[in-house]
């Protein structure tokens, strides 16, 4: 772990698909324990009410003093919820089914976009990287994590109904960044669960590759057993088989990020 001396403000990353089962919670997962693997200081918020990042990090959901619902209403500090993952080796904001109410319930609330943002700048803990695990959906919740962040992280498979749902959520980025959140920027697409195979994903790929061009992580993680394995023995992927091409593809994805977060204005 990074010392907490002379730390800068943290980078604060959305990962965020409105598509369900792109493995938006196993990036979300495996990047934490990466980064913590490249001595960085994490803190990963799960942010959706079905609490698979909190499970899949080692912690009983069932057993919480508190969440990420009682910190968005103000009912606990962003410090007090926040607990350790020993099989991550990073914090963790929980969630569990509790957060399925804090849609009607910061409807009322003032700055109900921004509740996360506050809690987050209010907290006396000090990091390296925060990620936030966006549910799969453009909801309330998923415009805190907007507002919170200084930019988006998006896993997304190389399919063709990806491609579609991809220009919505580029648009809702930039509908954010003018209205809500000026920080907030696209930091880059992750091609996940790859299958070189597989003549369509090549064709999507490099699809991406000419559109957005340098906002396409040049990592590609690949469709992998032991990335799918590890979440029910509550482990991130890296740290269950490090020897595994998900893992390694994990882990070089981490460096990718730690370089372009150097040497660009996020």
């Amino acid at each position: 772990m990074s010392q907490t001396s002379g730390r800068q403000t943290p980078k604060i990353f959305c990962i965020a698909n409105q598509k369900g089962g792109v493995g938006k919670t196993t990036t979300a997962i495996n990047l934490s324990a990466a980064l913590a693997q490249h001595n960085q200081k994490v803190l990963l918020i799960d942010l959706d009410p079905q609490g698979n990042a909190t499970m899949g990090s080692g912690i009983d959901k069932a057993t919480l003093q508190h969440n990420i619902y009682d910190v968005l209403i103000s009912q606990a500090t962003l410090s007090e919820a926040t607990v350790y993952s020993e099989a991550g080796q990073y914090d963790v904001l929980p969630s569990n089914r509790e957060l399925s109410g804090a849609e009607i319930d910061l409807v009322g609330m003032k700055d109900r976009e921004k509740r996360l943002s506050l809690a987050i700048s209010e907290s006396q803990r000090q990091y390296d990287y925060v990620l936030i695990d966006c549910p799969p959906a453009l909801s309330l919740l998923t415009l805190n994590g907007f507002s919170a962040a200084n930019g988006v992280i998006i896993p997304m498979q190389c399919e063709y109904f990806a491609l579609e749902g991809l220009s919505d959520l580029v648009n809702t980025i930039k509908r954010v960044h003018r209205n809500l959140n000026p920080k907030l920027n696209l930091i880059g697409l992750l091609r996940v669960m790859f299958d070189s195979r597989v003549t369509l994903q090549q064709q999507v790929s490099d699809q991406l590759d000419a559109h957005f061009k340098e906002k396409v992580f040049s990592t590609i993680i690949p469709r992998n057993v032991r990335l799918a394995e590890a979440p029910s023995h509550g482990m991130p992927g890296v740290n269950y088989d490090k020897a595994s091409r998900g893992a390694k593809a994990y882990l070089n994805f981490a460096q990718e990020l730690i370089d372009r977060v150097k040497t660009a204005s996020v």
